[in-house]
């Protein structure tokens, strides 16, 4: 791991003008969103894009998310639809990525698509985020600002210990007020929950007023969908009641423990401090023993997250 530090950039007026202009010179640029900060490039540049895959050592078979200003910028490159249009209506700028089919002349690198007739679009409502895509004025791909399967960052400190100088510089706005990765609901057919995440599926029911189907484990139809991913480096068991020998423990709830979740049993609060607890108990070198959560609400996402966590690795 590179652990040399990057440039870091503040989210002044001259700080995002630095950063949309590495943007159009083919840099990485990580930055800020509600949900965790994203390692960006434009998403028409090929040599580009695959500079977000190789600094994070991604599979090239895992697709991309574009971040686009609005629902206008969204509509250049799919095929829009009523129900579409219902979910930007009411969750946009917020945690939702949309999966649909692109149109013809999208105009973005097949890498971003890794190859599927669909595209993952998201309008992020961080505001740093939304200046730096005013000010790039373009689609922006962007995973997570991290190694490939490795916790995700919701600090730019995060960033910088997880790529060091393979990402351009790093707009840092402090720390991620959501906290866990974007919920993404496929629409390329019957409404599809792909991935549990920081918007919860009840909410996105409501609006439908309809089940979300659920897609079971098989081929990748979008990001966060690999069985193991947002892994620490040490082994993860989860519903546990206490730490055994050699580990550190997560809790949730009232309980002693090496680091809480939430006290006070908060699902918020808990998805909000995720990824940067399990950086921390990381740092210890033990394994991470977790309290069981929840699955209602965002600790479905939670536990998503958990889960791939504690996976088999590759």
């Amino acid at each position: 791991m590179n652990t040399t530090e990057p440039t870091f950039l503040t989210p002044t007026t001259d700080g995002i003008a630095q950063a949309a202009g590495l943007l159009r010179a083919g840099a990485l640029v990580a930055f800020p969103t509600e949900t965790v900060y994203g390692l960006g490039a434009d998403a028409r540049n090929g040599r580009a894009v695959a500079a977000i895959f190789e600094a994070k050592g991604r599979p090239s078979f895992n697709p991309l998310i574009v971040h686009v200003l609005d629902a206008t910028h969204a509509r250049r490159f799919c095929h829009w639809s009523d129900t579409a249009e219902k979910l930007a209506s009411a969750f946009w700028p917020g945690p939702l990525s949309l999966v649909l089919p692109l149109t013809e002349g999208h105009g973005l690198s097949s890498l971003v698509t890794a190859g599927l007739s669909t595209v993952a679009l998201r309008v992020p409502a961080h505001p740093t985020a939304r200046a730096l895509l005013s000010a790039f004025d373009g689609p922006v791909a962007a995973p997570s600002a991290n190694p490939s399967g490795k916790i995700s960052p919701t600090t730019a400190q995060h960033v910088s210990d997880g790529l060091g100088m393979r990402v351009g510089a790093i707009l840092d706005d402090g720390p991620c007020r959501v906290g866990l990765e974007s919920t993404i609901v496929g629409l390329d057919g019957p409404a599809s929950l792909l991935r549990p995440g920081g918007l919860p599926a009840e909410e996105i029911e409501r609006v439908l007023a309809q089940t979300l189907s659920r897609e079971t484990e098989g081929k990748i139809s979008a990001p966060g969908q690999l069985m193991s991913h947002y892994a620490p480096n040490g082994r993860v068991r989860l519903n546990a009641q206490r730490a055994h020998d050699g580990e550190v423990f997560l809790g949730f709830g009232e309980m002693t423990c090496d680091l809480n979740l939430s006290p006070s049993g908060d699902l918020t609060e808990a998805a909000s401090v995720l990824f940067d607890c399990l950086h921390q108990l990381d740092a210890t070198g033990s394994a991470i023993a977790v309290a069981p959560i929840p699955r209602q609400g965002l600790g479905a996402a939670i536990n998503d997250r958990l889960q791939r966590a504690a996976a088999p690795r590759p």
